[in-house]
């Protein structure tokens, strides 16, 4: 890896150290590169994992934000080395698709998860159906969520929902905010299943679907698979992989 394109979340600091790397190691443009370097936080790593999706374009992303939980410590010495010497994790999205109330199907791409929400003060009332099996007829909640291993740790994690190993071929299905059943706290299921959540009373009980954040409004179903397809890689310096940063989390207090 020879050459580089650099992203930034257009933070004063952040631009400020995409220029010296630019200046020091040149840049490419995001087709020719060897590597995309995004110098953020995770949001920003989100957006970019978007963009270079289906392309093969790894990505090193350098912490200029919040969390960084994706992220790599900021140095700009010997960087061709350090993507050399990184270690690779690929990370599969999830295929979102949405019927909407107007008879429309849309798609879209999750790479953390796939969230449905309520849209007013009336919580929501979710049928979840497994491979073809109704598994709960009816839970009502503020929305429900479908996270991959690498998105168990975000929105996921917030909502009470299991940690999975980065490789683990499992997704977590949470409740938000379950009112009926209310001991329910959901389930891990196979990256094979294909999930479907069916909205009840949808015009009085309107339900968006969030893909990362794409959203889509009143939606009547929502249908979610693994997409195998279109894989992303990150790269991490040696004993910092997100698969250690994943174990590392489970048992923070």
């Amino acid at each position: 890896m020879n050459t580089i394109c650099v992203v930034t979340n257009e933070t004063p600091a952040a631009q400020d150290a995409a220029a010296r790397l630019r200046r020091l190691y040149g840049e490419a443009d995001l087709d020719t590169a060897d590597a995309v370097i995004a110098l953020g936080g995770d949001g920003l790593m989100l957006q970019t994992l978007h963009r270079v999706l289906g392309t093969g374009k790894p990505v090193y992303g350098m912490n200029f934000g919040s969390v960084g939980f994706l992220m790599n410590p900021y140095s700009e010495a010997r960087l061709i080395d350090r993507l050399q010497a990184s270690q690779r994790t690929v990370i599969y999205p999830l295929a979102m698709t949405v019927l909407d109330a107007s008879g429309q199907t849309r798609t879209a791409l999750a790479i953390n998860e796939v969230s449905l929400f309520r849209s007013t003060y009336q919580a929501a009332k979710l049928q979840i159906i497994v491979d073809g099996e109704v598994r709960l007829d009816e839970l009502i909640c503020d929305g429900a969520l479908l996270a991959t291993p690498a998105g168990s740790t975000a929105y996921n994690l917030s909502a009470h929902g299991p940690i999975l190993p980065i490789e683990a071929p499992l997704l977590a299905l949470t409740p938000i905010s379950p009112f009926r059943p209310r001991r329910w706290r959901g389930a891990i299921l196979s990256n094979r299943a294909a999930v479907k959540f069916v909205t009840r009373e949808a015009e009085k009980r309107p339900v968006s679907a969030v893909a990362d954040n794409v959203e889509f409004k009143d939606v009547l179903e929502v249908t979610v698979t693994e997409d195998r397809s279109h894989g992303v890689t990150l790269l991490f310096d040696p004993g910092t992989t997100l698969e250690e940063r994943v174990l590392s989390e489970q048992f923070r207090f």
